[in-house]
């Protein structure tokens, strides 16, 4: 007698045959857990769209009123060429929108100010850089995204160093932080957090996790760093509740999860998992940090509130396989999307079980086929592959994809999104999606 196959046994079934098994393992619970939640950005900052993720840090679009749909011709309120090459994502702030790009192989690099309501170039401000570090190709020299608090840009330019401009591109301060030896470059993206402005860099040789004063420039702290690969960007977590409550600064690296103190710089818990290679930044609901590495390596969801090497005690569950290699992934509501980019294939979990409810096929499976993290609104989330298709599912228990927008345009880039507008940077171009009128 033939058994029925279940809905979930098929998709297991072809998870299976895909190489994509991504059913959790459970970890022990400790009894010193704690609650955590990511610090987001307060005050004017959370009106636009200042650093890398918005606000929330961690692409969660927290008003409405966005557009679904668009094309080439469909919903374009502006468009403008950006001279160069650069794949960090726009910012936003008040009138401005910023973005990176680099010239000459990297020798030199630019910040670039358009207003928001036309798109025309307020200002340009170029970095000399006679040495560029190495590069992969698809990184380039202008991969971090800028942050902003309103008063000062900060950008970190690898070998040029962390550069803090004012919002009229006048630099204020800038401050070498050695010549780079990182492989196929550098790419994170400064955080800002309490006053400072944080980067780590992974590399051949003097890794480190670094803070600098946002006025002065002046190094608060810098703590050394065994790792050797990696690409990230560092959050700011808030562990605890109430007087207890501190802050620390997760990285998720080369074979490791690390936080460190965010006032000191001490290391605080590491929690081992990761693959050698690892550029997603972390996302935190639930009170657990998910962090993913690897080409489709796994994906780690870690409880906070321990000391020391926590792997055994604090990892709450792991998938084995699915997750991406280079796009972070998002938390909709009670669970985890993900796509992973090495096949093209989007997996749902529960966050709190890690149980996979869903895959489903995002276009033609490709190495490496998108680079944009995923940003979610209106109950939707929107994955984009490196072609510029933006593949509009809707948040659930189901795979449900509702339709597909394109760009016609390579797009490596991340979302901003601000007042009922969508700020795209494609591979020549800069884009304001909204409700044409």
């Amino acid at each position: 007698m033939r058994r029925a196959v279940t809905h979930r046994t098929f998709l297991a079934l072809m998870a299976t045959i895909a190489g994509l098994a991504v059913a959790p393992t459970a970890m022990a619970r400790t009894a010193d857990s704690a609650p955590v939640r990511m610090v987001e950005v307060e005050g004017e900052g959370r009106d636009y769209w200042p650093g890398w993720r918005g606000p929330t840090r961690q692409g969660l679009v927290l008003d409405s009123g966005y557009v679904d749909r668009w094309g080439p011709n469909e919903n374009v309120l502006w468009k403008v060429a950006v001279p160069g090459s650069g794949n960090s994502s726009p910012i936003v702030w008040a009138d401005r929108v910023y973005v990176t790009t680099a010239f000459e192989g990297g020798k030199t690099r630019a910040l670039m100010a358009f207003d928001r309501a036309t798109g025309a170039k307020s200002w340009e401000r170029r970095f000399e850089d006679p040495s560029p570090e190495k590069v992969y190709p698809k990184n380039g020299f202008a991969s971090g995204t800028p942050a902003t608090d309103g008063e000062k840009i900060y950008l970190y330019f690898g070998g040029i160093g962390m550069i803090a401009v004012d919002l009229k591109g006048e630099i204020v301060w800038q401050t070498e932080l050695g010549e780079p030896n990182a492989y196929h470059g550098t790419a994170g993206s400064p955080l800002l957090h309490d006053g400072k402005v944080i980067i780590y860099q992974d590399q051949n040789g003097d890794s480190f996790i670094a803070a600098f004063d946002t006025k002065t420039g002046e190094r608060v702290w810098r703590t050394p760093r065994n790792a050797r690969v990696g690409w990230g960007t560092p959050i700011a977590v808030r562990v605890g509740e109430g007087e207890s409550a501190a802050d620390q600064i997760v990285v998720s690296s080369q074979q490791f999860v690390t936080a460190y103190d965010a006032q000191t710089g001490d290391e605080v818990w590491t929690a081992g998992g990761n693959l050698f290679e690892v550029i997603p930044t972390p996302v935190v609901a639930h009170d657990l940090i998910f962090a993913s590495s690897g080409r489709a390596g796994p994906t780690l969801a870690i409880r906070a509130g321990g000391t020391g090497n926590v792997t055994d005690t604090h990892i709450a569950w792991t998938s084995p396989k699915g997750s991406p290699f280079v796009p972070s992934g998002v938390v909709v509501g009670e669970n985890v999307y993900l796509v992973n980019d090495m096949v093209s294939i989007a997996t749902a979990f529960d966050a709190k079980s890690g149980e996979s409810l869903w895959q489903g096929r995002l276009g033609k499976a490709a190495r490496e086929s998108f680079s944009a993290s995923p940003v979610t609104v209106d109950g939707k989330i929107f994955f984009t592959n490196d072609d510029g298709d933006v593949f509009v599912l809707e948040a659930g228990d189901e795979f449900k994809l509702l339709h597909v927008n394109s760009f016609d345009e390579r797009t490596l880039a991340s979302p901003a999104l601000v007042d009922g507008v969508w700020y795209w940077r494609t591979a020549q171009h800069l884009w304001a999606i909204g409700q044409a009128n």
